[in-house]
Protein backbone atom coordinates (compact mmCIF):
# COMPACT_ATOMS: atom_id res chain seq x y z
CA UNK A 1 0.00 0.00 0.00
CA UNK A 2 0.98 3.65 -0.79
CA UNK A 3 1.70 5.89 1.96
CA UNK A 4 0.02 9.37 1.86
CA UNK A 5 3.75 10.53 1.37
CA UNK A 6 5.03 8.39 -1.45
CA UNK A 7 1.24 9.07 -3.40
CA UNK A 8 2.76 12.90 -3.15
CA UNK A 9 6.07 11.65 -4.18
CA UNK A 10 4.68 10.12 -7.02
CA UNK A 11 2.53 13.02 -8.48
CA UNK A 12 5.68 14.64 -9.22
CA UNK A 13 6.60 11.96 -12.12
CA UNK A 14 4.83 12.38 -15.35
CA UNK A 15 5.85 8.93 -16.55
CA UNK A 16 4.95 5.28 -16.42
CA UNK A 17 6.90 3.39 -13.63
CA UNK A 18 8.94 1.60 -15.89
CA UNK A 19 10.15 5.20 -16.66
CA UNK A 20 10.42 6.14 -13.18
CA UNK A 21 12.44 2.77 -11.84
CA UNK A 22 14.46 3.13 -14.50
CA UNK A 23 14.79 6.58 -13.26
CA UNK A 24 15.54 5.20 -9.64
CA UNK A 25 18.13 2.89 -11.00
CA UNK A 26 20.28 5.93 -12.87
CA UNK A 27 20.25 7.64 -9.70
CA UNK A 28 21.18 4.53 -7.22
CA UNK A 29 24.76 3.68 -9.75
CA UNK A 30 25.67 7.53 -9.60
CA UNK A 31 25.12 7.10 -5.87
CA UNK A 32 27.94 4.08 -6.17
CA UNK A 33 30.17 5.79 -8.40
CA UNK A 34 30.12 9.53 -7.66
CA UNK A 35 30.28 9.29 -3.65
CA UNK A 36 31.87 6.43 -3.20
CA UNK A 37 35.27 6.43 -5.98
CA UNK A 38 38.21 8.21 -4.07
CA UNK A 39 37.52 6.04 -0.72
CA UNK A 40 40.68 4.87 0.76
CA UNK A 41 40.66 0.58 0.32
CA UNK A 42 42.79 -2.28 0.91
CA UNK A 43 42.56 -6.00 1.58
CA UNK A 44 41.72 -5.21 5.23
CA UNK A 45 38.59 -2.90 4.78
CA UNK A 46 37.50 -4.32 1.20
CA UNK A 47 34.52 -6.31 2.12
CA UNK A 48 33.53 -3.94 4.89
CA UNK A 49 33.41 -1.52 2.26
CA UNK A 50 31.81 -3.32 -0.34
CA UNK A 51 28.74 -3.82 2.89
CA UNK A 52 29.22 0.22 3.43
CA UNK A 53 28.48 1.02 -0.37
CA UNK A 54 25.58 -1.86 -0.24
CA UNK A 55 24.21 -0.70 2.45
CA UNK A 56 23.66 2.67 1.72
CA UNK A 57 21.71 2.13 -1.50
CA UNK A 58 20.04 -0.03 0.25
CA UNK A 59 17.72 2.23 2.19
CA UNK A 60 17.44 4.41 -0.61
CA UNK A 61 13.74 3.95 -2.00
CA UNK A 62 12.40 1.45 -4.45
CA UNK A 63 15.54 -0.89 -4.03
CA UNK A 64 14.73 -3.97 -3.59
CA UNK A 65 18.75 -5.65 -3.24
CA UNK A 66 22.15 -4.26 -4.22
CA UNK A 67 25.68 -6.12 -4.10
CA UNK A 68 28.92 -4.53 -4.61
CA UNK A 69 32.17 -6.25 -5.28
CA UNK A 70 35.05 -4.20 -5.19
CA UNK A 71 38.39 -5.97 -7.31
CA UNK A 72 41.80 -5.28 -5.88
CA UNK A 73 44.50 -5.30 -8.33
CA UNK A 74 47.22 -5.94 -5.24
CA UNK A 75 45.99 -8.16 -2.55
CA UNK A 76 49.06 -7.32 0.16
CA UNK A 77 49.63 -4.47 2.33
CA UNK A 78 52.92 -3.28 2.96
CA UNK A 79 52.92 -0.62 5.45
CA UNK A 80 51.14 2.23 6.67
CA UNK A 81 51.09 4.17 3.34
CA UNK A 82 50.23 1.07 1.39
CA UNK A 83 46.54 1.96 0.17
CA UNK A 84 44.56 2.97 -3.12
CA UNK A 85 41.77 4.55 -3.81
CA UNK A 86 39.08 3.43 -4.85
CA UNK A 87 38.28 3.88 -8.74
CA UNK A 88 35.36 2.95 -11.08
CA UNK A 89 37.29 -0.04 -12.53
CA UNK A 90 37.18 -1.59 -9.33
CA UNK A 91 33.74 -1.49 -8.62
CA UNK A 92 31.22 -4.53 -9.72
CA UNK A 93 27.93 -3.68 -8.68
CA UNK A 94 23.95 -4.91 -9.07
CA UNK A 95 20.99 -2.92 -8.24
CA UNK A 96 17.36 -4.42 -8.45
CA UNK A 97 15.19 -1.42 -8.22
CA UNK A 98 10.67 -2.46 -7.69
CA UNK A 99 8.46 0.50 -8.86
CA UNK A 100 4.88 -1.18 -8.58
CA UNK A 101 4.82 -3.50 -10.84
CA UNK A 102 7.95 -2.84 -12.57
CA UNK A 103 11.69 -4.42 -11.54
CA UNK A 104 14.71 -2.96 -13.45
CA UNK A 105 18.25 -4.63 -12.47
CA UNK A 106 21.08 -2.25 -13.24
CA UNK A 107 24.90 -2.52 -12.94
CA UNK A 108 28.12 -1.28 -13.15
CA UNK A 109 30.95 -2.99 -14.34
CA UNK A 110 34.94 -2.30 -15.68
CA UNK A 111 34.80 -3.09 -19.33
CA UNK A 112 37.89 -4.02 -20.76
CA UNK A 113 37.30 -3.10 -24.30
CA UNK A 114 35.69 -0.18 -24.16
CA UNK A 115 38.61 0.86 -20.87
CA UNK A 116 35.19 2.22 -19.04
CA UNK A 117 33.48 1.41 -16.14
CA UNK A 118 29.86 1.22 -17.87
CA UNK A 119 26.75 1.63 -15.71
CA UNK A 120 23.96 0.14 -17.54
CA UNK A 121 20.10 -1.68 -17.66
CA UNK A 122 20.94 -5.09 -17.94
CA UNK A 123 16.72 -6.01 -17.68
CA UNK A 124 13.02 -4.95 -17.14
CA UNK A 125 10.74 -7.21 -16.40
CA UNK A 126 6.80 -5.92 -16.01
Amino acid sequence: MMSSRERNAARMFKCSDRDRALFEAGIKMGTIYHQFVGTPVDATNVAALEESIASSIKVQPFVESAKVRIILHRNERGDTYDYMSLTGEMIDAVVKIRVNDVTVTAEMRYHEDLKYPLMYVSDVSL
